[in-house]
Formats: structure tokens, sequence, C-alpha cells
């Protein structure tokens, strides 16, 4: 059968027209847009000298001065970075400003001779604290309502500044070495509570953590990383002084902030853990410790009993907003 030219038309423009609905309902539903990013009010403030000691700085709109949340990032001390810090949304919308900083690593520390290695991200979160504070007119911030958080190395350094003497020099000519490193609170994921070899296969056998704290080992080299721990433990006494001065769980003291810890496992005291850099075990440790001082320590996990908080942000924002 022969087709004349306006039939062929025809028959090619329905085909046309078939193969268009055929697509239009077999095609994927569309991806849902992506939330616009947050972006800093003022990105990349120094702090310091260091090409890391830089902070970003979120601005809450109020009239009023706001309470701050100071992001610490994790990746060991060694990796990672200030950007998307956690519970940002949320404390912006509470009306709470935000600040996440950058800082230098204890690999930095270490190539430069500094011992212990964790000296210098350390006090680089004590400095941009204080850094911090001295901005507070500028800012619009409540100087004495600034709640630290932060995950896994990031954690510990927000422990360290909540259960710290604070570190405010009164004598000092350098103003901000003048302001106070105290916080009013402290939330943190995944935190490790000790960095006490001792304490640490005590409380979970396979931990192999903190060596590169004070110089033993380095933390990506995973084929020493046994061997670099055995010596870290077995050498533990002639860095125990350094321990003592970094180890959040010497700290702890009865006049301490609240600290809210949240871990994703369940505690198994005494036994080898899955991820035992990031076990729930260290928050059971630190919450007895807190317990027996009289430090107010809130430890979320699942099924944990007691947790009047169900996340970080919902700590963050009670306390700070109370």
């Amino acid at each position: 059968m022969r087709f004349g030219i306006p039939a062929m038309k025809r028959l090619l423009l329905a085909l046309c027209l078939l193969s268009s609905l055929q697509a239009q309902t077999t095609a994927p539903a569309a991806k849902p847009a992506p939330k616009p990013k947050i972006l800093p009010t003022l990105a990349n403030v120094a702090y310091g000298t260091h090409e890391r000691q830089v902070l970003d700085f979120y601005k809450a709109t109020s009239d009023k001065p706001t309470p701050l949340l100071f992001f610490i990032h994790g990746g060991g001390w060694v990796n990672g970075d200030k950007a998307n810090p956690s519970e940002l949304a949320a404390c912006l919308a509470a009306g709470i400003s935000v600040v996440s900083i950058n800082y230098r690593y204890s690999t930095l520390a270490h190539q430069a001779g500094v011992m212990p290695p964790v000296q210098w991200p350390l006090e680089d979160a004590a400095r941009a604290l204080q850094f911090v504070r001295s901005k507070a007119a500028e800012w619009n911030i409540d100087k004495p309502r600034i709640g630290a958080s932060g995950g896994s190395a990031g954690a510990c350094s927000s422990l360290y500044l909540a259960f710290h003497d604070d570190m405010a020099d009164p004598k000092s000519s350098d103003p901000i070495a003048r302001e106070s490193t105290r916080l009013w609170c402290a939330a943190v994921n995944g935190a490790q509570t000790s960095l006490d070899p001792k304490q640490l296969i005590e409380w979970t056998p396979n931990s192999r953590y903190g060596g590169h704290a004070f110089g033993f080992m380095d933390p990506n080299d995973k084929a020493t990383r046994d061997k670099r721990f055995a010596e870290f433990l077995e050498k533990r006494e002639s860095v125990l002084k350094w321990i003592k001065m970094y180890s959040p769980y010497e700290l702890v003291s009865r006049d301490d902030p609240p600290v809210y810890l949240k871990y994703g496992d369940t505690p198994a005291l005494g036994q080898p853990q899955k991820d035992p850099t990031h076990t729930v075990n260290y928050g059971v440790k630190l919450q007895e410790h807190c317990k027996a001082i009289g430090s107010e320590c809130e430890l979320n996990y699942p099924t944990a009993p007691e947790v009047k908080h169900a996340s970080i942000a919902a700590f963050l924002i009670a306390k700070l907003k109370q």
C-alpha cells in the first residue's frame, strides 16, 4: 500500500506524538531542587597569621546581641575544613549566630618540631574563641552565651575548651588574649573524651587513637598503626604531663558548663568495637566521671536512658536561649 505525501506527514506526526507521550510516562520523577547553600556573612576572617587560622561568621538576624555557636570541624586534627558547619540552619533560625573555624593541623606542628603536636589545633581553638569575643560588639554577639560543637577531633577540642580553666590573661598587652575562653555549654558528636592510652584500652581493647596527638604516629599510616599505638602505650609515662594538659577527661571540674554527648552505637565497655575511635564507651566513662565530680553531662545514644534533648541542635538552642 502506498501513502501519499500528506498521509505520510500525518503518520510521522502521530508517531512523534506517541513517542513523546511514552517518554513522559516513563521518565523518572524530577529531583527536588537542592536547598540553597547558606553563605557566611563574613568569610575567611583571619584570627592569626597562618593561612589555616581563619574563620567564617554567619550572623543571625536580631536587634539584640545573639548567642553564638562556635563550631570546630573534625578530621583527626590532620584534615577537614570549616565549610558546612553542623547545626547551622537550626541555630540561625533560632536566632543564634555561628562561627566555624579552621586551625593548624597537628601534622603541621609535628613538621615544625612543636611538641606535643596537638598543641597547635587546641591553642588555635582557644585563640579563635577569644578573637570572636573581641568582635562581640561589632558582630552583635552576647559574649557569655557561646556554645561549642563539633564531631570527632572537633568534639574533643570542644570538650577541651568546655573543661579547661579560663585561659584569659588579664595582664596581657594583647586585648584578644585578655578575652575569656570559657563556654556556656558544649554539644558534640562522636567525641574522644580521653587521650590516655591506658584508659582507652581499658574502655575499648581495640582502641588505636591518640598517639598522633603526642607525636607517636601518623594517623593516616594504617600499616604501622598498631605498632605505633603500642609504643604510645609503652611510653605513656613520658607524655603523661601532656595527657593531663590536653585530655578532656583530666580537666573536668565541678564548675564546668553543661555538655551533651551524642553517639551512634550502644555501650559495650571492655569489648572490641566496630568503630573504636568514635565509640559511645568514651561517653559512658566521661558521664560517670562528670557525675562523680558534680558536673552536668547528658549522654545520647540509641536506647539511652534519661535523654532530655533529642539532638545536638535541641540542646544548644535550649541552653543558649534559656
